[in-house]
């Protein structure tokens, strides 16, 4: 299958300067096609995931990706996205950061030979003379073009400053190079890089006469609106020091019933008709589907050790979606046969939840209170949990929006576990 097939049956194509001619691009010969990665943080985090596994996918398919770490582009500040000005960064901060940048890249892609290339921009950028640049590169762009980017017209309105408004020439240049050193064809990056690649394709047209091409990636936001790649303690780093596995696995195993399909799809290597089988499944089945999606994840990130015992962590605390193993995968998650501990749980049925249950009665009918007055006590001294959240409300109802979930997690100090299965009532 075409690779520009498999990002877009996958969900990775946003905007394409030529649909066809990228296609076809694939099809005649091997292509060489480079992101970059400004080194901003100490460590890449889970948003940057999607265009790192689109380079992983175009070398799966036997083309060559360049990793390009922006080391020189990051002592500017990337204005995309961003609606003010970034912190600038120290030299020494910024190299520092590129060596870990190159380090957790190459868990994605191999380096090894000339299958992949990992570059950094400052080598290039850092030892330009300015008013040579200026009067050979500078005098390609408008200004009045430049204006028309959505990521310069948006910061405009609460101010740019001069150094981010030679983000864009700085990032073109780069496409140029890469074209001219590395016959580099395509960039890819986020749909908010769309005017810095469509600059670095007209440039590189007006110098070298070569025709190159541009995609981009849509922005990943949860069904709720909310930008991928967060949880409740902030950002999901890569880096295991800042983000353990168990809690990357967490992340991604409590994805919302609709993203699931999406996320199978950006987050893993599963084969297409697997992911929409697993998207097909209904809760509370879904949540096997959930449990492989982060198994898969965390897998990529931090090994099969890695994913083996963040998995195994959290069916011990909170039981397995599917112990029967009827649902069927090629994940590797299915070669764990360690029997998963025996979970305690009480069936409710849904229709308390439809009417409004209270966390009160919802801690005696799973016996882990002996009247809702014990119940109540519990809650004022912090040792009732929900979803390993401690509850503060006494008086929290448990409606409808707890059933689609199927199993909801209860916890009465720190040992005692009790799970809710969610039922129907049969006719």
């Amino acid at each position: 299958m075409n690779v520009f097939d498999v990002l877009k049956s996958r969900g990775f194509i946003y905007q394409t300067t030529d649909e066809d001619a990228i296609r076809n691009l694939f099809e005649k010969r091997k292509v060489t096609a480079y992101i970059g990665f400004d080194p901003t943080a100490d460590s890449l985090h889970a948003g940057n995931l999607v265009p790192i596994m689109a380079l992983a996918h175009l070398q799966r398919a036997g083309h060559r990706p360049i990793a390009l770490v922006g080391s020189g582009t990051g002592l500017v500040g990337d204005p995309s996205g961003k609606t003010e000005t970034r912190k600038l960064l120290s030299i020494k901060d910024i190299k520092k950061n590129a060596e870990v940048l190159k380090a957790q890249l190459s868990q994605y892609i191999s380096f090894e030979g000339d299958s992949a290339l990992l570059l950094n921009n400052a080598d290039w950028l850092v030892g330009l003379n300015y008013i040579e640049f200026l009067r050979d590169i500078g005098k390609h762009f408008s200004v009045n073009k430049m204006l028309t980017a959505e990521s310069i017209k948006q910061r405009l309105e609460k101010g740019l400053t001069f150094i981010e408004f030679n983000y864009m020439v700085l990032q073109a240049y780069d496409f140029y190079i890469l074209n001219k050193d590395y016959e580099c064809e395509l960039q890819m990056g986020g749909q908010d890089q769309w005017g810095n690649i469509v600059a670095g394709i007209d440039l590189t047209r007006r110098i070298a006469g070569k025709e190159v091409f541009g995609l981009t990636f849509p922005l990943i936001t949860d069904s709720n609106g909310e930008k991928f790649g967060k949880s409740v303690k902030g950002a999901v780093w890569l880096d295991a020091k800042k983000t353990s596995p168990y809690e990357y696995y967490q992340f991604f195993r409590n994805t919302m019933d609709s993203d699931v399909g999406r996320y199978l799809g950006y987050f893993t290597f599963l084969p297409i008709d697997e992911v929409k089988a697993l998207a097909a499944l209904k809760p509370p089945l879904l949540n096997r589907a959930k449990e492989i999606l982060a198994y898969e994840a965390t897998r990529i990130t931090h090994d099969e050790e890695g994913a083996k015992s963040a998995y195994l962590a959290s069916i011990e605390k909170f039981g397995e979606a599917d112990p029967h193993r009827t649902v069927e995968s090629s994940s590797s998650i299915l070669q764990i046969r360690e029997a998963a501990p025996e979970h305690p749980f009480v069936e409710i049925e849904e229709g308390k939840f439809r009417k409004g249950f209270s966390i009160l009665d919802a801690f005696v009918d799973a016996g882990l209170s002996s009247s809702r007055g014990e119940a109540r006590r519990l809650i004022r001294q912090g040792g009732a949990y929900i979803e390993d959240q401690r509850i503060d409300d006494e008086n929290l109802i448990l409606g409808e929006e707890y059933i689609w979930r199927g199993k909801i997690n209860l916890r009465a100090g720190k040992k005692r576990h009790m799970r809710i299965d969610i039922v129907t009532k049969s006719v």
